[in-house]
């Protein structure tokens, strides 16, 4: 009994077109990596230098997130402090909050009802 999916005359005849779509091989990439360093060749030690200066901030920014996470974590949450203000900045700040009520309410009822 044959496979009806397997057909020998079909893979034989295939092959060579796969093969033209296939990876390149061993000798295809050194080709491809000497015209790669003829044609970049004098942009790859910025090109490195910048990679690794990248790679060096990245890493000092991983380890400054940790310690501030481990800090946030280690110090005990306190509320915020407010000013301290004096009975006299207290009572100037209270008329000045009772003045705007006042004519904010003056001004929506003299407003026309729509």
């Amino acid at each position: 009994m044959q496979n009806s999916r397997y057909n020998p005359d079909m893979t034989t005849a295939t092959a060579p077109m796969l093969a033209a779509f296939g990876l390149p091989g061993g000798a295809e990439l050194i080709i491809i990596l000497v015209i790669g360093l003829l044609l970049f060749g004098s942009r790859l030690p910025s090109v490195g230098r910048n990679i690794g200066k990248s790679i060096t901030e990245f890493k000092k920014g991983m380890k400054e997130a940790g310690e501030e996470l481990t800090k946030d974590k280690d110090e005990p949450q306190t509320p915020a402090q407010r000013p301290q203000l004096s009975q006299d900045q207290m009572e100037r700040a209270t008329e000045e909050a009772l003045r705007r009520l006042r004519a904010e309410q003056a001004a929506t009822q003299a407003a026309p009802q729509k």
